[in-house]
């Protein structure tokens, strides 16, 4: 005979816990997101609204109700069911870390930002971290996670959970059409044509950039795309002929404004100064981060056709001069080559250890040069030598440069940037291009020094700049269209040994007068390839810098071209 069913005892409420409906919940971490969150957003429409008038005040008033559903639908779509508690956790999290960088370096999100993000090294992670930052996580994103968790969510039948779920995300979507439509005029302005101000609402700015991220990232093709089948050199060398060699040098974070070279009234270049040099003062960058602007400016398709996948799906120039027999070496200081140098010789030189040239979990720039003259003595064919840079990258700058180069002073020895003056920032940052202009002389002085058995040219442009604070803007990774000119300006200068003057037919002084004329990181492919005798159907006799200034350049550079 069974036993009879007991009744089970009804669970009680744990101690500190507010019961609560998931949709009430999300409502609340929305207000939460709007209110403390999203600070630079509303700053950023404040400013942009400039004199208030009757339609202005409108719109400003009927903002927050705006942004409060589209945030709340937001969360909505992302936290379903059992996930609600954890996902609106992730989100308060992530926007706390989001909402921190925007505050505190004027930065905006979006998928370039986080591409940048993703293939930064730990050195640079760890420059960012800050007791300010800790604070910021702790009051505004951990915290109020922890309060998250005492919240008792009430149960109810999933029908009934999604029933009122979709019914509130329906009605409160007929009350944002319905502002929408009433002010149709700044909202249609503020949507269409204000991306920046998009680009600063903490999480739909975060969320956009994962979805083009990893958009971006698994539509890549699936098979190499082959560039330049055809490249050769028109002359190879032989026994009477030298070695050509070019030192490429990409550089970081350096910007064209505080280049003594290009006018600036500090003297950032005391050594390239006094190197036979010649520097293109309007020169500008393929994008304002390292992921975009240094594969890009390795490509044949230039800044207007430049797409992410072909960083890893399209080979480039490096490539190009390999097949053509040239020899090719990436030695890194940075945080990797962006998958440029993915199919040929690479060095990571950033943990060599070399005394005086490396100092705690990092290397300065001059590592680069250690070890450089054994490889150049092995050299018997023609070879190109890409060095890359640590630069100038922040919000360290004071790390950049060893204590040699601490020409002006104070400096900012801080990566919470907002507790330092802005001279101290600017003083820390020129010191470190002053190193920057030592590494560059003194690679020219070691190719200088094999002038007796190799023609020799060393090339050296950043990859981006940088802002310093101007307008409230730090560090660099603006959208390219909305970023100010301080982040795509750079620094682009070139020296050749007399020896290669001669071999190529280079007339050094027709160079010196073109270096007004406007260039970009897209000549770079072609110039190198022209340079280097490189023939290929690829080769774009427009962009090379140097066709115009070589002897017989009409007949030499059509033959380049030829099929």
């Amino acid at each position: 005979m069974s036993k009879p069913l007991q009744a089970q005892p009804e669970l009680q409420p744990q101690r500190w816990t507010l019961p609560l409906s998931r949709s009430v919940l999300t409502m609340l971490v929305a207000l939460w997101l709007m209110l403390i969150m999203n600070l630079p957003f509303w700053r950023a429409v404040v400013d942009g609204l400039g004199h208030l008038n009757q339609s202005s005040l409108f719109f400003l008033v009927s903002l927050p109700a705006f942004v409060f559903i589209w945030l709340y639908l937001l969360l909505s779509l992302l936290a379903w069911g059992r996930l609600t508690k954890p996902v609106l956790s992730l989100v308060l999290i992530v926007s706390a870390a989001a909402s921190y960088f925007i505050d505190s370096y004027g930065i905006v999100i979006d998928y370039s930002m986080l591409a940048n993000v993703v293939q930064t090294d730990s050195a640079e992670v760890l420059d960012l971290l800050t007791w300010r930052l800790a604070l910021w996580m702790l009051g505004l994103g951990v915290i109020p996670v922890l309060l998250l968790s005492r919240v008792q969510l009430l149960q109810r039948g999933w029908r009934r959970e999604t029933l009122a779920k979709l019914g509130s995300m329906a009605l409160l979507l007929l009350c944002m059409v319905g502002i929408v439509m009433s002010l149709y005029k700044p909202y249609a302005s503020l949507l269409r044509n204000h991306r920046e101000v998009r680009l600063l609402l903490v999480p739909s700015n975060v969320v956009a950039a994962v979805h083009g991220y990893l958009k971006r990232e698994l539509s890549g093709p699936k098979q190499l795309e082959v560039v330049g089948k055809d490249a050769h050199r028109i002359q190879p060398v032989s026994s009477t002929t030298r070695p050509r060699v070019t030192l490429l040098v990409v550089g970081e974070t350096a910007r064209a404004a505080n280049f003594a070279l290009n006018g600036y009234a500090r003297n950032t270049n005391p050594e390239l100064t006094q190197r036979d040099v010649i520097n293109f003062t309007q020169a500008t960058s393929c994008g304002t981060a390292t992921a975009v602007s240094v594969p890009c400016m390795f490509q044949d398709v230039g800044r207007g056709g430049y797409k992410d996948d072909m960083a890893k799906g399209r080979e480039n120039l490096l490539d190009v001069l390999q097949r053509a027999g040239v020899q090719v070496l990436w030695r890194d200081n940075n945080s990797g080559c962006k998958d440029v140098c993915d199919r040929v010789a690479y060095e990571d030189v950033s943990h060599l250890q070399v005394d005086g040239d490396c100092s705690g979990s990092e290397c300065y720039d001059e590592v680069l040069l250690s070890g450089l003259q054994d490889y150049l003595d092995t050299l018997d064919r023609d070879a190109v030598i890409v060095l890359h840079m640590k630069g100038s990258h922040g919000p360290a700058y004071y790390k950049r440069y060893p204590a040699a180069f601490e020409v002006f002073t104070p400096t900012c020895a801080d990566s919470q940037l907002d507790r330092c003056s802005r001279n101290s920032i600017l003083n820390a940052y020129d010191n470190s291009l002053v190193y920057t202009d030592h590494v560059l002389a003194a690679a020219i002085d070691l190719l200088q020094r094999n002038a007796g058995r190799l023609d020799s040219a060393m090339l050296y442009l950043s990859d981006h700049g940088e802002s310093l604070g101007e307008s409230g803007v730090y560090l660099h990774g603006m959208p390219y269209a909305l970023a100010p000119s301080e982040q795509i300006h750079i620094p682009m200068l070139m020296w050749f040994s007399s020896g290669l003057q001669r071999s190529a037919g280079l007339d050094a002084q027709c160079m010196r007068q073109r270096t007004e004329e406007l260039v970009s990181q897209d000549n770079l492919y072609h110039s190198v390839l022209g340079l280097m005798d490189v023939q290929t159907r690829v080769y774009r006799p427009e962009k090379d810098l140097f066709k115009n200034c070589r002897a017989g350049n009409t007949k030499a550079m059509t033959a380049l071209r030829a099929p």
